[in-house]
């Protein structure tokens, strides 16, 4: 126990990936992984919710661990914490969809496969509920374990900008069994599987994660402000769900996520560029 309050964000991460990548090969075993974008979208609430155990779970663990009553208070206040500027609100929600559909307009030009999920999927409406609904559960049940517990953490040591990096890259890691090996037959096309985990594993490494939570972190610098950290992850999950082209696969899926990443780089090195001159 002493050895997990002397190393408080190590244990999170490690509790995090424990609790997630266990319960998906879980789910992998009992269900098997899904052969088509049809079984994926079909499964996608259960793995979901599978998932989000250890942020979760951990987030909470860990803040009572540590800092006991006091934690818990504060994290409520945080939570509770939504007079803010409407500013900052603007920015939460309208940030990730200014992106996908910047990228997706430019990428259609070049082939129609890159047109947004909710326009070209047979039953659009329900792609959008889904996004709505994943959106909400993803950004209160993660953010209580991201800043919930371990930015916080980390901010006593480091700088809002090497934050942002460290947990952005550890983000898309912890993502990496989620959105790629659990779903890896469905995309892969024309790719091999392991040339396919592998340019999918370095998509959410270096792709639109980093750059987001660096983001979320200066944001948060601002505001202080747990709502405000969950209304923009919900934002960015239920974009990435109701945008997502439908028939994409293979080469598509890697070019579609590298271009959407690039968009966010651009935008949180104004971002960084702009805070640190300042």
């Amino acid at each position: 126990m002493n050895l997990i309050k002397k190393n408080p964000v190590l244990s999170y991460f490690i509790f995090t990936f424990l609790l997630s990548w266990g319960a998906i090969l879980v789910l992998i075993a009992t269900n098997g992984m899904p052969d088509t974008v049809a079984e994926a979208q079909e499964q996608l609430p259960l793995a979901i919710m599978t998932f989000l155990l250890g942020p979760f779970v951990s987030g909470l663990v860990m803040t009572g661990l540590v800092n006991g009553r006091n934690g818990y208070r504060n994290l409520w206040s945080r939570m509770l914490k939504w007079r803010i500027s409407l500013v900052w609100y603007a920015i939460a929600f309208l940030l990730a969809p200014l992106v996908f559909v910047t990228t997706h307009f430019v990428l259609s030009l070049f082939s129609p496969v890159y047109l947004p999920g909710f326009l070209t999927a047979p039953d659009g409406s329900s792609l959008i509920v889904m996004g709505i609904l994943s959106g909400i559960m993803v950004g209160i049940l993660e953010e209580v374990g991201w800043f919930g517990f371990a930015i916080p953490e980390m901010r006593k040591r480091f700088s809002p900008l090497a934050v942002g990096l460290i947990v952005g890259i550890i983000w898309g890691a912890w993502h990496i069994m989620a959105n790629d090996i659990w779903a890896i037959k469905t995309y892969s096309g024309d790719i091999p599987v392991i040339h396919y985990a592998i340019l999918s594993g370095l998509s959410f490494l270096i792709g639109q994660l980093p750059p987001f939570r660096i983001l979320m972190v200066l944001a948060y610098e601002h505001t202080g402000s747990l709502f405000l950290m969950v209304v923009m992850h919900f934002s960015l999950t239920a974009c990435s769900i109701t945008f997502a082209p439908t028939a994409m696969t293979g080469w598509e899926v890697f070019i579609y996520s590298m271009s959407v990443a690039a968009v966010f780089w651009l935008v949180a090195t104004a971002c960084i560029f702009r805070t640190y001159w300042r």
